[in-house]
């Protein structure tokens, strides 16, 4: 293997096994900038070892007993240092005691949720415990939780920092917490879960337009989290929410990696079994009669896209007043912007425009590549396509997506030929 293939590989395996590392890491030693480093410390010896004599038949199970054995040697040097001679007795208070062979090669899932409730603790301010989490627990870039929030990098840098920091002068446990203490940090967790699959929905930079490792990262949580909260209904509306969505992962993207809008895609190559599995949850939440959250206000929007046979079948009048009631309930610019879509396609584009006209302005969404790129649709729909054109091209500028700034930019030109012809 070329150095380039080595490379891409390895850059391939630290999205995916790097939060998995962590996650039976920190378990092991207590210690969640430890555990950072000796998964950083597998990592470089795999490119030492894998230059000289090639990528072994499974890399993920290497990497995982290359860091088991990392860690082990560092807490017995940590023993020796202060004269105590069995391992596990000398861990730190907060670390709690494991079965290492169980740690290699069993219980992932609890691990990762397990991290992911560590990291939502709520001595963490809400917005530490979702950038520490998108950071460590999911492998997402600094830059890339930075698109999430709408936040400036240096911030979410900051917030990362503060939060280990935090956690370790607290010494909190790595554990799932019990009943009583869970709700205190469900909130941060779904969202956190629910963020984790935006990003692989509709990655914010990189080449590709999905990333589905982190789809099916966030249908594991979300499903382990539904386990141990089954009466939630935000929790199941989540779900829904993400069984629905992650039903339309092979029809977003063409033969040649380029993004396939909604309204495009081939309804046949939506996956029926996560489609069956989210309307049976949005079910479930009816007979359970709780009050419509978020979530699972959201869930109800994607079953309507669901259960339409034909992108004309849509049922666009009931998905904008679904936004109007989760406009009531969590305002946000974010969801203005999707019910300016939802109105334009169920009352015209001028009645979109009317609504998206003040996010124009809003501090927030000014370096956000989905504001001139909803404009643009809907500037084009209402025949006033040089100023499409202009809005395709900002959003082409701000996207940090390869393949989404081809796209605008796509747009962007048959605009100029619609304004020519004009």
């Amino acid at each position: 293997m070329d150095t380039g293939d080595l490379d891409a590989t390895l850059a391939a395996l630290w999205r995916v096994e790097s939060p998995r590392l962590v996650a039976r890491l920190v378990r092991l030693t207590g210690d969640l900038d430890a555990a950072e480093e000796l998964a950083q410390d597998a990592f470089v010896a795999a490119i030492e070892k894998w230059r000289r004599e090639g990528v072994p038949g499974n890399p993920a199970g290497w990497l995982n007993t290359t860091a088991r054995f990392l860690a082990v040697d560092r807490l017995r040097r940590r023993d020796t240092r202060r004269d105590k001679y069995h391992l596990l007795a000398a861990a730190a208070p907060r670390a709690t005691e494991v079965d290492l062979d169980r740690i290699a090669d069993g219980d992932l899932a609890d691990d990762l949720l397990g991290l992911v409730f560590m990291a939502c603790h709520p001595i963490l301010s809400p917005d530490a415990r979702s950038a520490l989490t998108l950071k460590v627990v999911c492998g997402l870039t600094t830059g890339e939780v930075a698109r999430a929030f709408l936040t400036p990098e240096p911030t979410i840098a900051q917030r990362v920092v503060r939060a280990k920091r935090t956690l370790a002068a607290a010494r909190i446990r790595f554990d799932l917490p019990g009943p009583d203490e869970r709700p205190a940090r469900l909130d941060a967790v779904r969202e956190v879960v629910y963020l984790v699959f935006n990003e692989g929905y509709s990655a914010t930079s990189g080449d590709s337009w999905v990333r589905p490792e982190l789809c099916s990262e966030a249908l594991r949580l979300g499903r382990m989290l539904a386990g141990l909260t089954p009466d939630d209904t935000e929790t199941l509306g989540l779900l829904a929410l993400i069984e629905l969505q992650a039903s339309r992962l092979a029809a977003r993207v063409g033969p040649h990696g380029e993004p396939v809008l909604l309204m495009d895609q081939d309804r046949t190559r939506w996956d029926q079994l996560l489609i069956r599995r989210g309307l049976a949850l949005i079910e479930r939440i009816d007979r359970l009669r709780g009050t419509a959250g978020p979530y699972a206000l959201q869930a109800a929007i994607a079953a309507c896209h669901a259960r339409a046979g034909r992108a004309d079948d849509t049922d666009w009048p009931r998905i904008a007043a679904l936004y109007d009631g989760l406009a009531q309930i969590t305002p946000s610019p974010v969801v203005e912007l999707n019910r300016a879509v939802a109105i334009g396609r169920a009352f015209g584009p001028q009645a979109g425009l009317d609504v998206l006209r003040p996010l124009l302005d809003h501090p927030a969404m000014r370096d956000y590549h989905l504001l001139p790129a909803v404009a643009g649709d809907l500037c084009c729909n209402a025949g006033d396509h040089d100023q499409a054109r202009r809005h395709f091209l900002r959003a082409a500028s701000l996207t940090a997506n390869t393949r989404q700034r081809a796209t605008m930019q796509q747009h962007a030109s048959r605009c100029a030929a619609h304004a020519g012809r004009g």
